[in-house]
Order: C-alpha cells, then structure tokens, then sequence
C-alpha cells in the first residue's frame, strides 16, 4: 500500500512534471449542463483544494459549454504559476462547422487560442487530445503537437480516449521523428470499468504514461446511493432502465450494484465512505498517476481527499478483486495458460 497525501507529488509519467495524486476535475464548474455548480460553489472546491496542497486541474474546452475554463480563468487570477492546468480539445462547440471538431491542426489551433483566452493566461501546463476521432492522420496531430509546445504555449501533451494501439503508434513516430510525446494517458477507470487492464495499462507502462483516471466512482454507483432500494416500482434505478440513456445501461447492472453492495460493505467495516474505499482502491493499482475527482461541493471534495488516508488490508483487497475483476481475453488469456507458459519458458521459471 502506498498512504500518501496531496502535496506529496508524483511525476507523470517520463517528465518532469509534478503533480498530485488526486486531481480536481471540473466538468461541474458551472450550471450550464443543469447539474454542475455556481461560480460561489466553484470557486469554494477550488480553493479547498488548493488550501489542501493539490495543484493539478483539469477540465476542457467544451465543458459546461466553455464556463468551466471561464471561471478557471478567474480563479487563477494571481497564483497562476503554482498550478498544472490541463485542459482538451476535439470536441465541437460550433454545430454545423465540421472543422469545429476532431483533431485536425485547424481545430486543434483554433480549440487552444479559444481556451488560452477563456483561461487567462498564455499557456497551458497539459494540452489533451480528448477522444479519437478514427480519421485525421495521427502525424497530422502529433506534428501539429510538437508545434504548439515549440511555441510555448503548451508545456506537455496527453491523450484520453483512444485505443492502445493508436497510442503506441503516436509515440513511436513522435520517437522517430523527433517530435514530443504524450506524457500522460487519460481514461475511464474504475472497480466498475476496468477494461484498461486489458492493453491500455499495460502500454501506459511499457511505454512511461502517467495514468490519470476518470469517472473513478463509476457515475457515483460505487458511493452505494442506488443499491437501497434499487429494484423498487418507481425508484431511480427503474426510472434509468426503463430509459434509453446508454450511460445508465452500461453502469446501473446488476454486475455494478453487486460492486458497490461490497465496497459499502467493507467502507462500514473500516469506518470510511464508500467513495473512500473505492479511490484508495484505485489508487494502487499499477500505472496510476493521479485520480480525476469531481465535486460540486467542499464537503464531496473533502471526504474524496480523505482517501488518501485508507489503507486497504489484503482481504479487502482480494474482496474487491474478485467481485469486480473481469476477463482480459485473447490473447491475454490464452498467454497465461499453463500449456502455453510452459511452452514460452521450456518448463523452467523465468521472472522479469
């Protein structure tokens, strides 16, 4: 186990970069999407965890339709420099533009010189590629990178959303060509998803990726607020089945409430909250850098903080595992057959 706190600092990934182990996310930083927080709520997360020692924010271009960065912006006012901002761009906040979005030089130049102006300053510490757009050239992307950082006015540069593979290549033709590199890995992870552990982890560290989780409490399913009650006429489960929302299918299963019915069990065990146990969870496993929280209030913010603080015995640990842990498949599953183990080591044993 690795207690830690949130000015203890973690490089990410093959840089020089430091930054905490728990990262405030700020997708709730306004109320344009009807469930986010008013610039007073914003700006109080914001300082409690700054006044926590944290220094590592992350939010994007279209997040609550360009409000987000805006108070970002505001809040930084004066104490600029003591923070890692991160922020992203691809996706569209212009419909009708089809250079609005995607991951084209166009629109990665035109996203950054938008997002600078909404944030206040002149450059941004971590520039995301936010989602694989499955058409631009990634030399067109990484070139258009390189740029970019050469300008100074990005520092570094990660990626989110895209498979291992596209990730692989970007970097060994960054390698190749002389061009900067992604330094961090962005995606969905949890006791609910990890289906990371498949190729994206594992290429995160063979290749030196800081890993920086979203969505660690699985759309809040790991904090157990739907388990009670779940399956009654009327409840807010029921409500989400019966609705065609693809995000409520893929977390609100019976698989998911299962997860969350052990990690409510074991945070009454240790005298923790749920959401607690689950980001201490996640906080070990190999690869991960810095987990994305988000808050809508200090008191949510606060307790998520506290997780730093839990220390997961062995038992739990294997509790947990097992109730959540999924099949890796091929070939990964066929790799670890002892036919095949035996076969690739001529019987004998062969540790790294």
């Amino acid at each position: 186990m690795s207690l830690t706190q949130l000015n203890h600092y973690r490089l990410l990934g093959q840089s020089g970069l430091r930054v905490s182990p728990l990262c405030l996310g700020t997708m709730t930083f306004g109320e344009e999407w009807g469930w986010g927080g008013s610039k007073e709520d914003s700006r109080a997360v914001f300082e409690a965890y700054a006044e926590a020692g944290g220094n590592f924010l992350d939010t994007a271009n279209m997040y609550t339709g360009g409000t987000s960065e805006q108070f970002l912006g505001e809040f930084l006012e004066g104490c600029r420099e003591q923070f890692v901002v991160a922020t992203k761009f691809t996706f569209s906040m212009r419909p009708g533009d089809p250079n609005a979005g995607g991951n084209s030089r166009k629109n990665m130049i035109q996203c950054c010189e938008a997002s600078l102006r909404r944030l206040k300053t002149d450059y941004i510490d971590l520039y995301w590629v936010h989602a694989w757009d499955g058409l631009t050239p990634i030399d067109e992307t990484m070139r258009a990178f390189d740029d970019l950082v050469r300008s100074g006015k990005v520092l570094y540069v990660g990626v989110s959303d895209y498979p291992a593979w596209k990730v692989a290549q970007a970097n060994t033709l960054a390698e190749l060509r002389g061009w900067n590199r992604f330094v961090a890995l962005q995606i969905e992870y949890s006791l609910i998803e990890r289906s990371a552990e498949r190729d994206l982890i594992p290429m995160a560290k063979e290749l030196g990726l800081g890993v920086t989780p979203w969505s660690p409490l699985g759309q809040g399913v790991l904090t157990g607020k739907f388990n009670q009650g779940a399956r009654e006429e009327g409840s807010r489960l029921a409500i989400r089945e019966a609705s065609s929302h693809e995000m409520s299918k893929k977390y609100l299963t019976d698989r998911s409430l299962n997860i969350a019915e052990t990690v409510v069990s074991i945070a009454r065990q240790i005298g923790r909250s749920p959401a607690q146990v689950a980001l201490a969870w996640l906080r070990d496993q190999p690869g991960v850098t810095s987990i994305i929280i988000g808050a809508r209030r200090v008191n949510q913010l606060k307790d998520n903080l506290q997780s730093l603080e839990v220390e997961l015995s062995e038992t739990h640990l294997k509790q947990l595992d097992e109730i959540s842990r999924i099949d890796l498949g091929f070939p990964h599953s066929f790799l670890k057959t002892e036919f095949i183990d035996s076969m690739l080591k001529s019987g004998t044993v062969v540790t790294r």
